[in-house]
């Protein structure tokens, strides 16, 4: 058979022909490219000549080139566009997968080449990122079991084939239970409150369904705007509870026990390893360096925020009390009185704000905002193959017109396709021996399908997702290092939210909302009281945001900062670790651990805490540009290299380089407005 996954790909750039790749393709491409990638490391090992930076180090980071992409192919699909029988691929290959992974890092003969040259680093006159690809090669096998003797290795091989699985079928529960759930709805007085476009999305649903009236599901375009705008209290709740408790019922997709088992695998793991924890495993990697780093800073800002959160629910609960007579506020009425509160504090709604912000208009300006900061420009391109006919493909150019990068954009949920946001690649960027590799990028969001008769508009939040999204794409397309493994976002994990948060700041200045922000019907500019009420309401229930997003931080420590074998239940651990943080009552039957796809199926446990963390340093790398102006193009071209450098270099060095100190958390509680 003629697999297109292991032929050079006769595209333009190299691109994926995703059209000729069939689901027959991936797991005999998989056998094939492990094979190849292990007599490539076996050529490493078998070398005769002395181990040296370019015939171990070199040799080893350009390996398994055939089998990253027929991963990052795959895995992509398997996010966005996946069915049955990719997730059962995924089952197949994830464990074989970490086999191969652990038969590199645990080959003793290719250890010890690694770590002769690691031991005469000193001596070889390497430059400043050779240095770091070896620290990071020589690490990569002594943090994950090189130096364990035979029986501890074969030990760590089955915990992380065990992990591998655990985690795909923890991410394969949770996407069945979001796609298992709808609400059919016929009483029209049960539509009171909702705005025009979620009533006509509904009925686009229940039609897709063969039904009458009109569906809500638990994807975000719909799930969301049902609680902030549904007068309907009852069904709120509803909706609230089938959200909160998907892969938290008795069924097959039930969570609990994937929970369970991948916190105590990690612990294990972890011990084996000499630490105390996974999260002391993880953190030893990351700016932050110890969990009691990351639960010190988690608590400061707890403490400096909590009166701001309970003082923003006890608004509400005033509010509601005085309009409805609701004596105790629960969770499935924050978004709804959030938003009266807001209309009424501001007299700004998402609904006044939407049809400024038209989703092509949007992704147009967020280009225009990269161009006046690092000259690069976008143009779309209709000759690259795509996996949907949603995507839309653009060649990226810099500011000479040169190819840069290829960018790929897929903005509407489907069946097939997880919940949230991310930006991925197909193709990293690498530049060894003078042969350039430019990367391909793509961004993968859920926004509201256009109708028969609207454009697919953003509520003011999503406007800030594409471009924090878009942020993460920035850091992948602008890449220049040497290694691919020490390009773009291959940076520390609190590092790596920087570019993304830093992004959202444009989508508050007038000048820049200016550029998109058209009425879809008359082509209006977003109004200058509209902006001005825009910026107003930034800060509004920040107090609750900050506290709900430690929240989530703190979760994660719980799972991964402490001993999990001391664990009955999944609810009741969850509820301990959730105290410090509630404003609001707890609700029995609700679980967020069993979804928390961040930490069970994504690359964020021990390290969701770095969204806040980077937010301390987006805070106060904006505050720079706003020192110096939005688009001032020295400041620009500093954080253009900063964004070049990717993981090349330290991520402090690379921020005192850019910004000529160290970041202050002062600039972030000013924008929160917790201090004057």
């Amino acid at each position: 058979m003629e697999n297109p996954l292991l032929q050079k790909f006769d595209t333009p750039f190299e691109s994926v022909p995703f059209s000729q790749i069939k689901n027959e393709h991936y797991l005999p491409a998989f056998q094939i490219a492990i094979e190849n990638a292990k007599q490539e490391i076996d050529a490493i090992c078998q070398n005769s000549e002395t181990p040296n930076f370019e015939n171990t180090i070199l040799a080893l980071e350009t390996s398994g080139e055939q089998l990253s992409r027929v991963s990052s192919i795959f895995f992509n699909m398997n996010s966005a566009e996946t069915n049955d029988e990719i997730q059962k691929i995924a089952q197949e290959v994830s464990p074989m997968l970490s086999e191969f992974s652990n038969d590199v890092r645990l080959n003793p003969v290719l250890f010890q080449r690694v770590k002769a040259v690691y031991d005469q680093k000193d001596k070889l006159n390497l430059n400043a990122e050779q240095l770091r690809l070896l620290d990071k090669s020589y690490k990569n096998f002594s943090r994950n079991g090189a130096n364990l003797s035979e029986e501890k290795k074969e030990k760590l091989r089955a915990i992380d084939k065990e992990l591998a699985g655990l985690s795909v079928q923890f991410g394969q529960n949770a996407l069945a239970e979001t796609n298992a759930y709808s609400k059919n709805i016929t009483n029209k007085s049960d539509l009171r409150g909702l705005p025009d476009y979620v009533i006509a999305e509904a009925k686009s649903q229940a039609e897709k369904r063969n039904q009458q009236g009109w569906t809500f599901t638990l994807q975000i375009p719909s799930y969301l705007p049902f609680m902030t705008y549904a007068e309907n209290r009852d069904l709120r709740k509803e909706l609230y509870m089938a959200y909160s408790k998907k892969a938290f019922q008795d069924n097959e997709y039930n969570n609990e026990k994937n929970v369970m088992r991948i916190a105590e695998l990690r612990l294990e793991r972890a011990n084996l390893l000499g630490y105390n924890t996974h999260a002391d495993f993880v953190l030893e990697e990351r700016m932050a360096k110890t969990p009691e780093t990351v639960k010190d800073f988690l608590d400061d800002l707890l403490k400096k925020s909590k009166s701001f959160g309970l003082k923003d629910v006890q608004l509400l609960q005033d509010y509601a009390q005085s309009i409805d007579g609701i004596s105790q506020l629960e969770r499935w009425d924050h978004a709804y009185y959030a938003e009266k509160v807001k209309q009424e504090k501001f007299s700004l709604s998402e609904d006044e704000l939407k049809p400024y912000f038209q989703l092509d208009k949007v992704v147009g300006g967020a280009f225009q905002v990269a161009e006046k900061l690092f000259g690069i420009q976008f143009k779309l391109r209709n000759d690259i193959d795509k996996y949907h006919e949603d995507v839309n493909v653009y060649e990226v150019l810099d500011e000479k017109g040169n190819h840069l990068a290829l960018f790929y954009t897929d903005f509407f949920p489907r069946e097939g396709k997880r919940s949230g946001a991310w930006m991925t690649d197909f193709r990293g960027q690498s530049n060894i021996n003078g042969k350039m590799q430019r990367p391909h990028i793509s961004i993968v969001c859920n926004f509201t399908k256009p109708t028969a008769d609207t454009p697919s508009l953003l509520t003011f939040s999503e406007v800030t997702t594409l471009f924090h999204e878009f942020g993460h794409a920035l850091h992948g397309m602008l890449a220049n290092s040497t290694y691919e493994s020490l390009s773009g976002t291959n940076v520390l994990y609190d590092f790596v939210e920087l570019p993304s948060q830093f992004m959202e700041n444009f989508c508050y200045e007038p000048e820049v909302l200016e550029i998109f922000a058209q009425h879809y019907k008359t082509g209006e500019t977003i109004p200058q009281e509209l902006i001005q009420k825009v910026r107003n309401a930034s800060n509004y229930m920040e107090g609750y945001q900050t506290v709900r997003q430690l929240s989530f931080g703190l979760l994660d420590m719980a799972w991964h900062g402490e001993n999990p074998l001391k664990i009955n239940s999944v609810e009741t651990y969850e509820n301990q670790a959730f105290e410090p943080t509630n404003v609001y009552p707890s609700v029995i039957g609700t679980n967020m651990s069993v979804s928390f796809s961040h930490i069970f199926n994504g690359g964020y446990s021990s390290g969701y805490y770095s969204y806040k963390w980077s937010e301390v340093l987006d805070a106060d790398a904006f505050s720079y540009f706003k020192e110096n102006g939005i688009f001032n193009p020295e400041v620009a071209k500093k954080f253009k290299t900063l964004l070049e450098k990717g993981g090349s270099v330290d991520p402090m060095d690379l921020y005192v380089e850019f910004r000529g100190q160290k970041p202050s958390n002062d600039a972030l509680m000013k924008r929160a407005g917790f201090v004057d």
